[in-house]
Formats: structure tokens, sequence, C-alpha cells
């Protein structure tokens, strides 16, 4: 597997080239899921998010992603991008591009994607409001940090 194609970065990522890198002959489909910064969760406004990562098993996590999907779908090319940092409104937190020889595996593939990236990846939100902050716990968000923030390392 090509292990270019799974990143964690920390700039704005470059969704054209994302989607380039599963591009091939052979496929007659690429899905793209695009993750963005939303401004209304639950009812309260948010002005921005920071992610943090313990980077080197992120992107390990993002790898097995892709390995699974690979034997799930063994037609299929996984490339995941996920940024860190400070993200505004609208803009782009993860992208996931799939190709495959048919449309109906390249959605499913990708959907499982970033059911996965929830599941198992060391990435951590913050969400900022007007009138405060909080680290929102797993990205599955139903488990808090036990001490209000991330930690590296942690299991869950």
């Amino acid at each position: 597997m090509d292990k270019s194609l799974f990143e964690v970065i920390n700039k704005p990522i470059n969704v054209q080239k994302v989607i380039d890198s599963v591009v091939r002959r052979e496929a007659g489909a690429v899905t793209t899921f695009i993750g963005t910064v939303r401004e209304i969760t639950k009812g309260k406004r948010t002005l921005y998010l920071e992610y943090q990562a313990y980077q080197s098993m992120a992107v390990k996590m993002l790898e097995k992603i892709g390995t699974d999907i690979k034997e799930k779908w063994p037609e299929a090319k996984t490339a995941i991008t996920h940024r860190i940092g400070r993200l505004d409104i609208s803009e782009i937190a993860v992208v996931i591009a799939i190709s495959t020889p048919h449309r109906k595996d390249a959605y499913a593939a990708n959907e499982y994607a970033i059911e996965r990236i929830k599941q198992i990846v060391p990435i951590w939100k913050k969400e900022h409001w007007e009138d405060g902050d909080m680290w929102i716990g797993d990205q599955l968000e139903q488990k808090p940090y036990q001490k209000g923030r991330p930690e590296m390392g942690e299991n869950e």
C-alpha cells in the first residue's frame, strides 16, 4: 500500500491532490467525502475548531482503514487526509477519496472510512464558542475526557 495516500497535516488540504491520487484507468467511480467545520452544533454557534492528533499513530490508523477497505473492497484505492490545528467555519477538516470500478462499492467504502476515522483515529477536537470552549471527547462524542482535555497516548 502506498503510505503517501494517508496524511495528517497542519495546512489547508488540497482536495484535487487527494482525488488525483486515486484516479486510475480501471476505476469507473471516484467518491469524495469532504468534512467541513459547521457553524451551529447542537444549537450552539461555533466560532472555530482546534484539532490535535497523536500524529504518528493517527497516520497508522488511517493506513489501517485503507488496508481494511482493500480487504472488504479489493478493487478500491483509498486516500485520506485529515487536517489539524485551527480551522474556521467552512474550512475543510478531512478529505476521503476512494476509487472503484463501480459506484456502489465506492460509496460504501467511503462511508466506512469516515465512520472508522471517528472510531479509531486519535484526533481530538476542541470547539470554541462565543461563551467558552471545550474538548469534545472521542470523535463519536460518546465519552468525555476524564481530565477535560486529550492526552497523548490516551487509549480512548
